[in-house]
């Protein structure tokens, strides 16, 4: 029987490039994709971009928690203004839980005193990392974001090798020094197979309230040398806001509202889609997308590898009612939708089973996922989805409240 790492790979003679380390989440819990939030020294406003991004997803009708890895310097609690312990159902710790229904963990939620200090050695404070994975009842997610501590010690090692991490955000500022480092952090998830889904340039610039001039307060930018030298994306530079930093200080991430997190969260989703396999399906008739999700007669089902399609077949959609609809598609193993029009209840039902909905597509099928895996915009991002009244949706043969065209 092999013999348990210790995770000093430096003096160890195994080979592990065929073993499978990643520990088994809480037994009732349930992981879609788990995301890293990584820089390569601290004070670039990690963890704040962590949240922001969380809330973000959250906004869009994901199911969503923050795992606070940084187990020396816990400060998503704060953010949320969740100053409470965890609790406990009497087998597992439950994560705290915001108004808008993140779930989150962090040593401050366990420590009697969130000023107390936390003086432990790399392997224990390794350990409890592995325990925010294991022990913690998480239930259903969509995203994990783990915030992790700078640099490339043992709290990053640890979430690599023992949680399957999908992919990892970079978080970066204009330095040049800052940018040197970065290239480190992303050399390390690539030396270990993880996928960089991009880098986020935090304090890019200031806006003038007045004029509205952008001042390059931290000089000028190296993102684009460090993102052409490493082959990564690039997901968005973020402006110095100081209403969110006031936010953040109020406990109140939760309910600010700006619009510079939308698109570094859109395309981390894209490149998330683009670095796994993974089943597309278009509402669709005659090569044509189909504007009546409830009434589709088929779907074209296209599998994805990285930015390839390999695969495309035909699924009609028979007589499958309203609500079976969502449960054809995931038993088909479907990830993501596209369609026309499409009502509240149908994307409800689709996102409780993990489908990604991109709706408001119209045109080519075919050409809708070639958009998709080049990162351009499908669908109407001010879509809105319509939510039928008692009795108006006798004509599609839907319940009460769940019509789906």
């Amino acid at each position: 029987m092999a013999e348990e790492c210790n995770q000093a790979c430096s003096s160890c003679n195994q080979d592990c490039s065929q073993r499978d380390l990643h520990e088994p989440c809480n037994a009732n819990s349930n992981i879609r994709h788990v995301i890293g939030i990584v820089s390569g020294k601290g004070g670039v406003g990690k963890s704040v971009v962590t949240a922001s991004l969380a809330v973000t997803m959250a906004r869009k009708g994901y199911r969503v928690g923050i795992m606070d890895a940084d187990i020396t310097g816990p400060s998503i609690p704060k953010l949320f203004g969740i100053h409470e312990l965890a609790l406990s159902d009497g087998t597992a710790i439950l994560p705290a839980e915001t108004p808008a229904g993140i779930k989150i963990m962090s040593l401050n939620l366990l420590t009697e005193n969130e000023t107390d200090p936390v003086i432990w050695r790399g392997p224990v404070i390794a350990g409890v990392v592995k325990q925010f994975w294991t022990d913690i009842l998480w239930g259903d997610l969509d995203y994990l974001f783990v915030d992790m501590p700078p640099g490339t010690g043992d709290v990053p090692l640890t979430v690599f090798q023992s949680l399957p991490v999908d992919g990892i955000v970079v978080v970066t500022s204009p330095q040049d020094l800052v940018s040197m480092i970065v290239t480190k952090a992303i050399k390390m998830a690539q030396m270990m197979n993880i996928p960089v889904l991009g880098l986020i340039e935090n304090y890019s610039y200031f806006k003038c309230p007045d004029c509205g001039k952008e001042h390059r307060i931290f000089g000028q930018s190296h993102l684009d040398e460090v993102a052409e030298a490493n082959s990564v994306p690039i997901l968005g530079r973020l402006p110095i806001d100081p209403a969110l930093a006031a936010a953040c200080d109020a406990g109140q991430i939760e309910q600010f509202q700006c619009d510079y997190f939308t698109e570094p969260a859109y395309l981390m989703e894209h490149h998330l889609l683009s670095s796994l396999r993974t089943v597309v399906a278009v509402a669709a008739e005659n090569g044509q997308i189909f504007q009546h999700f409830g009434r589709c007669p088929s779907f074209e089902l296209y599998t994805v590898e990285g930015v390839f399609v390999v695969g495309k077949q035909l699924l009609p959609s028979g007589e499958a009612g309203h609500s079976a609809l969502a449960t054809l598609l995931s038993a088909n193993h479907v990830s993501v939708l596209i369609c026309g029009g499409i009502g509240q209840g149908a994307c409800n039902a689709l996102q409780e089973l993990g489908i990604q909905v991109i709706p408001g597509a119209v045109g080519s099928t075919e050409q809708a996922v070639l958009n998709l895996l080049a990162g351009n915009q499908v669908g109407d991002p001010n879509f809105v989805p319509h939510v039928h009244g008692a009795g108006e949706d006798s004509h599609c043969g839907g319940e009460g409240g769940s019509c789906c065209h």
